[in-house]
């Protein structure tokens, strides 16, 4: 991975902890979420204009891509409707780069080093001590470790297929583009099934998360799938996961979450893991 990716990867990463905090800071996780997703449509429109159309033999990709994503968004709002940001974001991202090296290794005959390895294993035992962790009044909070590691799965699923769709599209902007523009539509047509008043309210009481959010959003993302045509997709889905230590520091900083050494241990354990996937690999 050349230093000009490395440095793009972790700024994603950074973009990627702030747009989950505002997210988690938000009464109203719903309208965020939903201001954020229909946030990123601008851009993608923008993109369009100045990028060829993706190879057809990237649609399927898209077509799963859409439905990763959407579960994804929902099981990422479910999870921080009942966990703190400290506990959740962790063990979501933390999961994703312990599954798409598994599958790399089994499915995608991607051969992984001693050290790499080694990362797994320290990836792992960071998620399973975050499992254990308590929630901000000191209770046991196992419903959001479970559905933040299935959010995990979700992270693993659309950078894999994402990773290959973009390579194959031989357009990773142009991919994106159409990705998000489905991803708002698929998101509008939930919102005004399950939640009509949240989407009349995004134009005004979601227009900071529109902006702001859906932007860094965009800007993170389309930058991941950057990466994935430029280094192994197992390699930049675990740098970017450095953003564990980035939603540490806002959730304690601005969200006013308890911070106990179970958080950092197992924050550092599974950082630790992500930079050993990183020098596995120089």
């Amino acid at each position: 991975m050349s230093t000009g990716v490395f440095l793009a990867v972790l700024g994603a990463a950074f973009l990627h902890a702030s747009w989950n905090a505002l997210i988690k800071g938000g009464r109203d996780k719903t309208l965020g979420m939903g201001a954020l997703v229909l946030g990123h449509a601008p851009f993608a429109l923008a993109i369009l204009l100045v990028v060829p159309l993706p190879d057809p033999a990237s649609l399927p990709h898209i077509a799963a891509g859409l439905v990763l994503h959407v579960g994804y968004q929902l099981c990422l709002l479910e999870s921080y409707k009942i966990g703190d940001l400290t506990q959740v974001y962790p063990i979501a991202r933390g999961t994703a780069p312990l599954l798409v090296a598994l599958v790399s290794v089994t499915l995608l005959g991607v051969h992984l080093a001693p050290l790499e390895l080694l990362a797994i294993t320290v990836i792992a035992a960071g998620i399973l001590s975050l499992a254990l962790v308590r929630r901000a009044d000191g209770q046991r909070n196992r419903a959001a470790a479970l559905l933040a590691i299935t959010t995990g799965g979700f992270i693993a699923g659309y950078s894999l297929v994402d990773g290959l769709g973009a390579r194959a599209a031989g357009t990773a902007l142009g991919y994106y583009a159409w990705l998000s523009v489905g991803n708002a539509i698929l998101t509008a047509g939930y919102l005004a099934w399950r939640a009509p008043g949240t989407l009349r309210r995004i134009p005004t009481d979601g227009r900071r998360v529109f902006l702001l959010g859906g932007g860094a959003s965009y800007i993170a993302y389309a930058t991941v799938i950057w990466a994935f045509t430029q280094a192994p997709i197992a390699l930049v889905t675990a740098l970017r996961e450095t953003s564990i230590v980035f939603a540490l520091l806002l959730g304690t900083l601005f969200l006013r979450e308890r911070l106990d050494l179970g958080k950092v241990l197992a924050t550092t354990l599974t950082l630790l893991g992500a930079v050993l996937m990183r020098l596995g690999r120089l």
